[in-house]
């Protein structure tokens, strides 16, 4: 009598190349496994994307100060008293022309028509100073000029023009009563500074009619020197309400809200559409199984057990839910990678742009799914396949 092993071997040698006999229905299973991957692989890829915005934004080493309490850049505002204690705080880094690496920054948003759409969005505008591109990680101009000081002049994020109509290099808007020139266009490694508008900071205080208050300012430390220790100084100061944090941490913060409805809304999608998937990998093994009763049958008169049979057919389901897992997640990465979308900034109440990215992790994820769900499904064909009766399956036709 063969071994165990040698008993699965050949069972599953046998199911393997029996599929081509049952293509119609094992790609049915296939595609809709593959279906079921695809969205999954698509709704973390956004997930993916969008953290890849809030890696390429925040910076350990830049302290955002905002007014103690706001929840957000929208509620957060500042006098000359708080721009000015920053200043005199030590542990400010100084540039090569020894002016301190501050940037005082006014935020807000306009409406603007989207591409494609009928409808507007609140697109986030950002009054900046000489100090803002430096402050940011991967600030780079791609096309056109910096604006000038004191002008209606603007630059645009690489993610505004892919999104919104009207904002390339040259052209005119009107915005808050006022004409606006948009000059150049820049990236930000992907980060979320990509889905602004940037202006002159002191020409939006002028036009928001908002005098001289600021929404945020940013610091850039020294090294060794802290956001802790910045934060000690500033927050004892009975004369001041702020709050002190990283940029990294800020910008994880605002952002809790969207990252966790991206999961569940993801896992609840997921899951709906896994349950139609396992009914439909579940009829195709059962079909598999009722195909080769005289078979199975037949391989059990000659001794072979029932653990070899069980593990045929889980063998044909994994191999089924892999076929399909590849395949949705090989559909996404070649058509959906990279693409530019938005979605809503609950922090803000703006568009945030991001790009889907679909990485090895999310490929394996959605892979994974399409085995387990298929794992499943093939329980029940793969006990009842060997727990059928002997001398019923040998009659069988």
């Amino acid at each position: 009598m063969a071994s165990t092993l040698e008993q699965i071997g050949a069972v599953t040698k046998m199911t393997l190349r029996n599929i081509p006999e049952r293509l119609s229905s094992s790609l049915v299973a296939v595609l809709g496994i593959g279906g079921v991957s695809l969205v999954l692989v698509a709704l973390l890829s956004i997930g993916a994307g969008f953290n890849k915005a809030l890696e390429g934004s925040g910076q350990d080493d830049v302290a955002m100060i905002v007014r103690g309490g706001s929840p957000s850049e929208m509620a957060s505002y500042f006098g000359q008293p708080e721009i000015t204690a920053v200043t005199n705080a030590n542990g400010i880094r100084r540039n090569e022309k020894n002016e301190q690496m501050i940037s005082a920054e006014i935020f807000g948003v306009i409406a603007q028509k989207m591409k494609g759409k009928d409808s507007s969005a609140n697109l986030p505008l950002r009054g900046v100073g000489p100090m803002g591109p430096v402050l940011r990680k991967e600030f780079k101009l791609v096309e056109g000029r910096m604006f000038k000081p004191g002008t209606n002049e603007v630059i645009v994020g690489a993610g505004v023009t892919n999104q919104y109509d009207g904002l390339e290099v040259g052209q005119n808007v009107r915005w808050l009563k006022t004409d606006w020139t948009v000059v150049g266009k820049f990236t930000d490694a992907g980060g979320l500074a990509e889905s602004e508008v940037w202006a002159d900071a002191g020409t939006l205080q002028q036009v928001w009619g908002r005098g001289p208050t600021v929404s945020t300012i940013r610091a850039r430390m020294t090294e060794g020197a802290s956001v802790k220790a910045l934060k000690d100084v500033l927050t004892k100061n009975p004369q001041l309400t702020v709050d002190v944090m990283s940029e990294k941490q800020f910008y994880s913060d605002q952002q809790k809200i969207l990252r966790t409805l991206i999961k569940r809304v993801g896992i609840t999608i997921a899951i709906i559409m896994g349950l139609a998937a396992l009914f439909a990998a579940l009829n195709t093994l059962e079909s598999a199984v009722a195909s080769r009763v005289r078979e199975i049958a037949t391989l059990r008169a000659m001794g072979f057990g029932a653990g070899p049979v069980v593990i045929s057919v889980l063998t044909e389901a994994m191999i089924l839910g892999a076929v399909g897992g590849l395949l949705g997640g090989l559909v996404a990465l070649l058509f959906l990678n990279g693409i530019t979308s938005s979605t809503l900034n609950f922090a803000s109440f703006s568009q945030i742009t991001y790009a889907f990215t679909v990485t090895p992790m999310v490929m394996l994820t959605g892979i994974v799914y399409g085995l387990v769900l298929c794992l499943l499904a093939g329980i029940l064909p793969g006990i009842r396949a060997a727990t059928m009766p002997i001398t019923s399956g040998l009659r069988e036709l």
